[in-house]
């Protein structure tokens, strides 16, 4: 881990917000699906402590990250005192007695504290209501030890990982290429997550697709035609239902759908700190596979390409200089869509903790003051694909691609972390 970067752009706060792991703080929604989970209330309040103080202290692209890390310093800090589960990447047993929520609490202060020391008052004052929970004794007093050992754990992983680093487009200016869009024309934002240590896979580039349809070839024009069509600003195709859904999918509090699952299921402690480090991991990594797919492949942007059409040498396609998304688009390449990389990868995560196909999902739109119910898995990912076909700033290759990818990832990720322990 390492310090706080400067603030993203709003246009990266779209792109990267709007990812599965987008988390808001859940009393600023009214009618959001965000009751704390009773059992593992601890896990809750402080994914809603951590999304308040990245939104303030940090940036967009710290935000998934920063769930991840925290979510799997909780886990351990519960799993190590309370077992069933594997810890992450840590053999460490908590002495008994030891309060697992005293150790969750100080291990997601510690995380924090460490990169944000500027909120140093308030993790100290939300780590004291966390203990006030906790009686007084011995127990408490081995549950704030072991979640320091856990926090420190995480800390020493994360070093020299890549983050924030300096990387470098690496593709020449030319048809078909990205390069900065209208209206803010900035550079490609937070480049350093395609070259960032994962938290679960091997390497970034571990399921790395094939590349986007040539600008020649049928789908490309199939695709053209059809963001072109239904992702306008205005003249568009869209229905108001349609238009509704890119509009939902801008941000999502994820961190609070969490919360309000584990409460209808009725998870305890251990079950509700292993569904946060499970989602907020897996997610983590599909932002670092959707990531390094962009800086490999460098595609250009739906505004771009029919803005530049006369110049992709496909007679099927034709330009429009005027034309306009629905949404601005976020300052990085159209493949792969990491909004659509962490829908997959959410919806996979979810399904194989539960066993079953039902995602069982009720998640808050913080844009469009909303609450949709996903019964199914399929029903949240063709929305998530769709949603950004509509807004205008994907192709649905880069889309369909990207659901594909995440889907891959929490497959393998689940099979190898967060696993019961045998016997």
């Amino acid at each position: 881990m390492v310090p706080r970067r400067v603030r993203a752009a709003s246009a990266l706060l779209l792109g990267l917000t709007a990812l599965a792991a987008a988390s808001a703080p859940s009393a600023a929604v009214p009618g959001s699906a965000t009751a704390p989970a009773a059992a593992g209330s601890v896990v809750a309040d402080w994914a809603r402590t951590t999304a308040q103080i990245v939104d303030r202290e940090g940036s967009a692209s710290e935000e998934v990250l920063w769930h991840a890390l925290v979510s799997v310093g909780v886990y351990n800090a519960v799993v190590g005192i309370e077992g069933r589960y594997e810890p992450y990447r840590w053999r460490e047993r908590a002495p008994r007695p030891a309060s697992a929520e005293a150790a969750a609490a100080t291990a997601a202060h510690d995380i924090l504290r460490h990169t944000f020391p500027q909120a140093a008052a308030e993790l100290a004052a939300a780590h004291a209501a966390s203990l006030a929970r906790v009686p007084d004794g011995p127990a408490e007093d081995a549950g704030v030890a072991f979640g320091r050992r856990a926090a420190r754990h995480v800390v020493d992983l994360r070093a020299g990982d890549g983050f924030g680093v300096q990387v470098a487009f690496p593709h020449t200016p030319g048809t078909g290429v990205w390069r900065p869009t209208p209206p803010r024309q900035e550079p490609f934002a937070s480049a350093w997550l395609g070259r960032l240590r994962p938290l679960l896979l091997d390497r970034p580039d571990q399921f790395r697709p094939g590349p986007p349809p040539a600008l020649s070839s049928a789908r490309y024009a199939a695709d053209f035609d059809e963001v072109k069509k239904v992702g306008a600003k205005s003249g568009s195709r869209r229905t108001p239902a349609q238009t509704a859904t890119a509009l939902f999918f801008t941000k999502l509090d994820l961190q609070g759908a969490l919360a309000d699952r584990a409460t209808r299921q009725r998870l305890d402690l251990v079950d509700t700190a292993r569904l946060y480090a499970a989602v907020n991991t897996v997610q983590a990594d599909a932002v670092i596979a959707a990531w390094d797919a962009k800086l490999r492949y460098g595609s250009w942007r739906p505004v771009t390409a029919i803005h530049e059409a006369a110049t992709d040498g496909n007679p099927h396609t034709q330009p429009d200089p005027a034309w306009q998304p629905l949404l601005e688009t976020p300052a990085h390449p159209d493949y792969l869509s990491g909004h659509a990389t962490t829908a997959g990868a959410l919806t996979r995560t979810l399904t194989l903790l539960s066993g079953t196909p039902r995602l069982d999902l009720r998640i808050t739109s913080v844009v469009a003051r909303a609450t949709r119910t996903y019964t199914h898995a399929r029903d949240y990912d063709r929305d998530a694909v769709d949603a950004r076909v509509w807004a205008g700033i994907h192709t649905r290759t880069a889309d369909t691609v990207g659901n594909a990818t995440g889907q891959r990832v929490a497959a393998w990720a689940l099979t190898r972390y967060f696993r019961p322990v045998r016997g």
